[in-house]
């Protein structure tokens, strides 16, 4: 199953750091979150990833074309232009990194990897946001309802959007960022048929969190798996010292590998 990220965006909320590089790139503990997020899919054996990219997103190219770079000690012959790596750290992972255009909204952004999915599941999140979620229940949730999707809610403040969910974890309606404390968010951490694709009909326009996730939930496609751990998206440049410092410390609770 492969597993799409979201990593186009502007990331204005953290423009400290986002002048310079897209948000998936910013640093926790030295590395990219966008590999942070990654080693928590691949920790569960899940290793193909459509990167969905945009703002800057020839710096994530250049990141994962020089990986060796990056992750291992070289030595390179300036003679004949030979490398060799030493102390090998490559991941088992197989990156398609897919330009969807740097305006185009999250849900034009998933409908562009349409193609590279083909007629299989898949899973789905931000590359902004980690979390200890485990990702094996999560999937064999998906396959106990039998619904197009499966949204990840979390219960952090109320400066995001609250799902509506009734009794049997069905999602009967999604509202954006209403006002009050308390109720359950979208988190990520998406699973999706194929027919997900279907709701995506106003091309590089649409919204995923507007019209197609609405009209599943109205057509009762979509169930939540309620994830009471840890979850929390790097929105600011607090978000991202929060993260930093407990990597430092040792107990960053969404380090599974």
């Amino acid at each position: 199953m492969k597993v799409l990220l979201l990593a186009g965006g502007f990331g204005t909320r953290l423009s400290e750091e986002t002048d310079i590089r897209p948000k998936p790139m910013v640093e926790i503990g030295g590395k990219p979150i966008l590999w942070h997020i990654m080693k928590i899919y691949s920790s569960y054996g899940f290793n193909e990833f459509v990167v969905l990219l945009g703002y800057k997103g020839y710096y994530i190219k250049e990141y994962f074309a020089n990986y060796f770079l990056h992750q291992s000690d070289v030595t390179i012959d300036m003679t004949t232009g030979g490398m060799e790596v030493h102390n090998n750290s490559a991941e088992p992972w197989k990156i398609t990194l897919l330009d969807t255009g740097l305006d185009t909204m999250t849900g034009g952004r998933v409908k562009k990897a349409q193609e590279f999915v083909g007629n299989e599941p898949f899973m789905l999140t931000y590359g902004d946001g980690v979390s200890d979620i485990d990702v094996e229940a999560l999937v064999k949730f998906h396959k106990s309802h039998g619904k197009a999707m499966t949204m990840t809610s979390a219960q952090p403040d109320a400066r995001f959007g609250a799902l509506n969910i009734e009794n049997n974890n069905q999602v009967t309606s999604f509202q954006e960022k209403p006002r009050g404390e308390g109720g359950w968010i979208n988190a990520g951490f998406f699973v999706c048929e194929p027919k997900v694709f279907d709701y995506i009909c106003d091309g590089d326009s649409t919204i995923f969190e507007q019209a197609p996730l609405q009209n599943l939930a109205k057509d009762g496609e979509i169930f939540t798996y309620k994830h009471n751990g840890f979850w929390k998206p790097m929105d600011t440049l607090r978000d991202k010292q929060q993260l930093q410092n407990m990597w430092e410390s040792k107990k960053a609770p969404w380090k599974s590998w």
